[in-house]
């Protein structure tokens, strides 16, 4: 029997109709779509973005991902995620992985794909491409991510400061993913380079629990949930609506 194909469907930030035509005609055809599970008996962000678009027929399958750093659990969860898709794919039915942002950007789908292709070389993986956080979130600000020759830099999770301070010192604009963690600290070194109104903080944007905080000199601590992100414009445009 022909087997079926995994499906990589980016589905953007939080808006459903940030979805791209293709990624949500591959949803709507894939008779078995998956998606991450949410937390406590929640619904997941990306499952909250898609359930719009599908129908009672088809087959939903949240799959677990815990939020920790060891990798030997890691990837024991990435095998059982596998294990729980492997069986579709085996009787010949295509399956979607609808991934909240882009299936190429810091994605949970990199390696859900990376385990199954490994477990079953001949696995035909297809990744439709998708609107990823730094880009929403410029446009809601309404302002451009770069102009001309500005320099981009985006780091995943900021650790350690050197890392920004390094980033400043050659890139125009930066965006830090997941700034919850270390907001504070990043606030002391954006008030020490003078950068603090040439800042934003974006939390849960493109959904109705949008949340933007301008001028950071105003909120020296933020309690911020997970999906925030920040921007910083060194040269700062004067485009824009925040």
């Amino acid at each position: 029997m022909t087997l079926g194909t995994l499906h990589g469907v980016s589905v953007g930030p939080g808006d459903p109709e940030l979805i791209t035509l293709k990624g949500l005609k591959t949803l709507q055809a894939c008779p078995v779509v998956a998606f991450p599970a949410g937390l406590q008996g929640r619904s997941g962000v990306a499952e909250g973005i898609i359930a719009p678009h599908l129908s009672p027929e088809q087959v939903s399958l949240p799959l677990t991902f815990p939020y920790v750093q060891t990798a030997a659990i890691l990837a024991q969860a990435w095998q059982e995620a596998a294990a729980e898709v492997w069986p579709y794919l085996e009787k010949g039915l295509d399956v979607a992985f609808a991934c909240e942002g882009d299936i190429s950007f810091y994605s949970t789908f990199t390696y859900l794909a990376q385990t199954l292709k490994s477990n079953h070389p001949q696995l035909m993986i297809n990744y439709i491409a998708g609107v990823s956080s730094p880009f929403a979130g410029a446009s809601a600000l309404g302002l451009p991510l770069t102009c001309q020759e500005e320099k981009l830099a985006i780091l995943p999770a900021l650790y350690c400061p050197e890392e920004l301070e390094k980033a400043l010192d050659w890139a125009e604009v930066v965006v830090l993913m997941k700034v919850r963690l270390v907001y504070e600290q990043v606030w002391g070194i954006l008030a020490k380079k003078e950068l603090l109104d040439r800042a934003w903080v974006l939390e849960k944007f493109s959904t109705t629990e949008e949340k933007i905080y301008h001028p950071l000199r105003n909120y020296p601590q933020l309690p911020l949930s997970y999906f925030s992100l920040m921007l910083i414009k060194q040269n700062q445009n004067k485009i824009g609506k925040n």
